[in-house]
């Protein structure tokens, strides 16, 4: 059930008997997870911008093609700014866990409630996430590799994660699931045949040119697009539901399977919260930059030696490794900026959108038609060319954003918070 409350969506989630899992007093919200949360949000309500078009508007502008760049996703191996969204929002649910399990046992939550709720939230957030890919299909769509629906396919095992280790001294177990998670679904992939050399890649629908400039050769091709592991089991899998047409591939190399090293990037969110709350009022700034660099350095090490290309689209082990790192880095930064230094009011139009970050999610899914139909008809259809047309699309979606804001605020203000 989808609910509004004083208390946000991602933020919220729990477990634990009090009698079998021990945990220390409860502290204060944490301002730098919803900043950084409200980052993650912002970057993706942002996409209304279309800094892509205004680009192609300037192509000699170095400016414009550096914005745009860090609004696309990149074709298969790399990172963007945009590409760090997805892993922001899965990292942020399991920082928030060590929070949630303390709010919920201090008000006498048991573990099989906690657990029940665990996977009804789960079987929402796989139907939210169906349901918005849908919306330009003449029939449900079945397609789970939207960021709702990778969280909800993970959530009990992260739950459960969670649950396990919030006794002292099981931290080293949250370690161990995670190395399990992502050295067998390496395995799983590494052990699936490469594609032959005569392979048809029209097939799947990668063309000849973007097969040579961006498919992998000798043992990284187990990780090529739309011939792997990952999408033939979805060509099984997918196939089980209604379809309007058989599938074969997605286009943009996306897998329902991704959701296994997604929950090993929650879990590295879930060690993060457990560091951040186990300190506190203390901030574990070390830790979270080791963490951060070594991530990063490891991802790439394995992208470099060839064991593990670090590819988003199909979150590759090296992927969780590499953005995880990524995330540490964020959290990093914002602890200090807010917890260390104090700098906390500049932060305040990301904690808006931050503490509230499903109805986020779902306004920019739901309103940015109704938005550009609206300033179209009541400001004219050519009202955002006034600085040029090529930079009307850019006009035109901050007006867009800046009302997604406004409605997230007149929410925050009247403490308007959509949880599941």
């Amino acid at each position: 059930m989808v609910a509004v409350s004083q208390t946000t969506l991602v933020t919220e989630t729990t477990q634990t008997a009090r009698e079998t899992a021990p945990v220390g007093p409860v502290v204060a919200r944490n301002l730098s997870m919803d900043a950084y949360r409200g980052l993650v949000m912002l970057l993706m309500m942002a996409e209304v911008l279309q800094l892509s078009r205004v680009a192609a508007a300037y192509p000699t502008s170095l400016f414009w093609k550096i914005l745009a760049f860090s609004q696309t996703h990149v074709e298969w191996f790399g990172c963007s700014l945009h590409d760090t969204i997805q892993p922001g929002f899965s990292f942020l649910v399991g920082v928030a866990l060590p929070y949630s399990i303390a709010s919920r046992i201090a008000k006498g939550a048991r573990f099989t409630e906690l657990f029940a709720h665990a996977l009804w939230r789960s079987l929402v957030l796989v139907a939210l996430g169906v349901f918005l890919r849908s919306m330009d299909h003449s029939m449900t769509y079945f397609t789970f590799e939207d960021t709702l629906s990778q969280i909800g396919f993970g959530y009990p095992f992260l739950f459960l994660a969670g649950f396990g280790s919030s006794a002292a001294g099981r931290s080293k177990w949250v370690w161990g699931a995670l190395c399990l998670i992502l050295v067998g679904y390496w395995l799983v992939w590494a052990a699936y045949p490469a594609a032959p050399a005569d392979f048809d890649w029209q097939s799947v629908g990668v063309p000849a040119t973007w097969n040579a400039e961006h498919n992998f050769t000798g043992f990284a091709a187990h990780w090529n697009k739309n011939y792997n592991f990952g999408n033939r089991f979805d060509q099984w899998f997918l196939n089980l539901f209604p379809r309007e047409h058989p599938f074969v591939y997605n286009s943009g190399g996306y897998l329902t399977l991704s959701f296994i090293p997604t929950l090993g990037t929650m879990i590295l969110g879930l060690i993060a919260g457990r560091w951040l709350r186990e300190s506190s009022p203390g901030i574990p700034i070390k830790k979270l930059l080791i963490a951060g660099v070594s991530g990063v350095a490891l991802g790439l090490a394995l992208h470099y030696s060839s064991i593990c290309p670090v590819v988003k689209r199909i979150w590759t082990p090296s992927w969780t490794i590499f953005s995880g790192g990524i995330c540490f880095l964020f959290l990093a930064a914002f602890s200090w900026v807010i917890d260390v230094k104090g700098f906390k009011k500049w932060a305040f139009p990301l904690l808006v959108i931050g503490m509230n970050s499903i109805a986020a999610y779902c306004i920019a899914h739901f309103m940015e038609g109704f938005l550009d139909s609206s300033l179209r008809i009541h400001l004219g259809p050519n009202f955002f060319q006034f600085a040029g047309a090529g930079l009307e699309p850019f006009f035109q979606g901050a007006a867009i954003l800046l009302c997604y804001w406004l409605v997230l605020f007149w929410m925050y203000r009247r403490k308007l918070f959509l949880k599941i």
